[in-house]
């Protein structure tokens, strides 16, 4: 199985979800949904999971290897690859997703 790395930023990000929910919602559940989100990640690292191509929704200046999946309440937006899955970021639905994906695709202007 093709195994799954998280970047600095998605590392931050499943943080703060998981301070967030714990506040919230308690610890257990916390715990709960930071497994889910990490089960996501394996799921579609495996390829047990669909994804849709960022550059064909959001913008076509987008690099091509980079895809986004739903996982709950969540987006987790990865880079795919033959050798493993890079999760660049986890980002809420109610965000703006094309907009946060046209900052990860930087500046071209």
């Amino acid at each position: 199985m093709r195994p799954f790395v998280l970047t600095l930023q998605a590392e931050t990000a499943l943080q703060e979800i998981a301070r967030w929910t714990a506040e919230t919602f308690g610890p257990r559940q916390a715990r709960a949904y930071g497994q889910e989100l990490i089960d996501g990640c394996t799921a579609l690292a495996a390829g047990r999971a669909l994804s849709r191509p960022c550059r064909r929704l959001i913008d076509p200046a987008l690099p091509e290897d980079l895809r986004f999946a739903r996982v709950g309440q969540h987006f987790i937006v990865f880079i795919e690859a033959p050798e493993r899955l890079t999760v660049i970021d986890v980002l809420h639905v109610r965000s703006d997703l094309p907009r946060r994906l046209a900052a990860l695709g930087g500046d071209d202007g």
